[in-house]
């Protein structure tokens, strides 16, 4: 009985230094704070554990070192840019980017995001299509492979690109592949053996310091790209799988979207590659020579006007949250979104209801089957929110909707790897293009539009009258949704 006693007093003592963290140390935001203290108190010996391995925060940790891009010319042009807009001087033909330097300013102050033009963008939606155009440019390339991705399996497509990667690495090209532990936790250290024996690099993002443990893996690196030669780049919502090609019957067809961008918006998408893979590796950093980012002289290659932005949870700033309510609140008349989750936290979710209320079209589109099923509830609570300030949601049927797209009249628009939930602002690293291109934006609304037809309106009336266990599930989800 006494050792009972000791046991139950330590337990409620190591919750209450929980929550004493969570509350005090950590600043938190309130639903997040209510969740942890919610989950603390009704499952205390898990709730710990939980704790340890969820609830640590990274934020203002710095993880990259920022200082060898001096190297490759990025604090002149950035004190330039902001200096121009600053002093209403920007020098552009592109309307967008007159309409928006105030997003493209914050971007670029914030985030050291610099604006690029020339550029030429091609969109895919398929994930073959994907796939067929990266093996095409990894069988081309010259000089270096890049590859980052959150999920990386080795299945069919899998296998077809490392075997891809082992070609190019015997013929000499530098091949480095770098994947997040807990994504790719399926994934095997002998998938690489022959693309290691090649000369390849390998490289893992938050990996386990002991077998099983990883007090690191709630945060994730959910980054998709790809970099050939320095002068092709891809970032999109694409993993490396079989499910992305649409033949796993779970989820049938898988409707994503990623860019495949030429010009100088690829060199900021080396630097990221860059910095996750030098914070990743250690022993095999790589430096800012010029060789990863070849001058391109006065090539006119497109009129894309776009801007890299990266957010983290080891950023004081949530810089695509905050880049996606600057984006809505400058709408005149639409604002499309597409994401597989809808877990919207406080600001992101008055801001698109106020659009709503204001007589702004706003359109969700979400999927009709869960991938994970917790989320997929909470999405349908906020959704609910959605739907009664007059915004217009519809469900994807032809499989399995994961692009993560904001469209905001047809003007700029927002393609990358962060859902509109909470982990992605806050706990995951993600990268977005922000893209200013009328013709650009046009096409992903088009292509909205045609995902219409293979959708389902969610109306208010069918909502309202959904069973209560589905309430009770939507309810029990949303508690959980800042930490999900």
């Amino acid at each position: 009985m006494h050792i009972y006693t000791i046991l139950v007093s330590t337990i409620i003592l190591l919750n209450i230094i929980c929550a004493f963290l969570v509350i005090f140390l950590e600043r938190r935001d309130a639903a997040a704070t209510w969740a942890w203290i919610m989950v603390l108190t009704f499952i205390p010996i898990l709730g710990f554990i939980l704790y340890l391995l969820f609830g640590q925060n990274l934020s203002k940790r710095k993880l990259f070192q920022w200082e060898e891009r001096k190297k490759i010319g990025i604090e002149p042009v950035l004190a330039s840019q902001l200096l121009q807009i600053s002093s209403n001087q920007l020098r552009t033909t592109n309307s967008v980017i007159k309409a928006n330097q105030d997003l493209i300013y914050m971007n670029l102050f914030n985030n050291d995001a610099v604006l690029t033009e020339n550029n030429t963008v091609d969109i895919f939606t398929d994930g073959n299509e994907k796939f067929n155009q990266l093996l095409q440019d990894i069988k081309q390339a010259k000089k270096s492979i890049h590859l980052q991705y959150y999920i990386f399996k080795n299945d069919g497509i899998g296998s077809k690109l490392i075997n891809a990667l082992v070609e190019k690495a015997k013929e000499g090209v530098e091949v480095r592949v770098l994947y997040d532990e807990l994504g790719s936790r399926t994934l095997r250290k002998r998938a690489f053996k022959a693309l290691r024996e090649a000369g390849g690099q390998i490289a893992v993002f938050f990996p386990s310091k002991l077998h099983l443990i990883n007090l690191r893996l709630n945060y994730r690196n959910h980054r998709k790209l790809a970099i050939i030669d320095g002068n092709t780049g891809y970032i999109g919502g694409f993993n490396v799988g079989d499910e992305y090609l649409g033949i796993v019957p779970k989820y049938g067809y898988w409707r994503d979207t990623h860019l495949r961008i030429i010009g100088t918006a690829v060199f900021a998408i080396q630097t990221r590659f860059i910095l996750d893979w030098n914070q990743a590796s250690h022993d095999q950093e790589i430096s800012y020579s010029p060789e990863y980012f070849p001058e391109r002289t006065d090539e006119i290659i497109g009129n894309v006007g776009m801007q890299i932005v990266s957010s983290g949870p080891d950023s004081e700033w949530e810089q695509i949250k905050n880049g996606y309510i600057k984006m809505i609140t400058a709408a005149k008349e639409s604002v499309f979104i597409q994401t597989p989750y809808f877990i919207p936290d406080a600001s992101l979710l008055d801001t698109l209801r106020i659009a709503a209320l204001s007589g702004i079209d706003v359109k969700i589109m979400i999927p009709n089957k869960p991938d994970h099923m917790f989320v997929y509830w909470a999405t349908y609570s906020y959704i609910g929110e959605m739907l009664k300030a007059g915004a217009k949601v519809y469900i994807y049927e032809n499989g399995f909707i994961h692009a993560k797209t904001l469209m905001v009249d047809r003007k700029i628009s927002s393609v990358g790897t962060a859902n509109i939930d909470m982990r992605s602002f806050r706990l995951n690293f993600e990268v977005n293009a922000f893209v200013y291109s009328e013709k650009l934006s046009n096409l992903l609304t088009e292509g909205f539009l045609k995902d219409m037809q293979l959708s389902t309106q969610l109306t208010l009336d069918r909502y309202t009258k959904r069973s209560l266990i589905i309430r009770f599930k939507e309810s029990f989800a949303r508690l959980l949704g800042p930490l999900l």
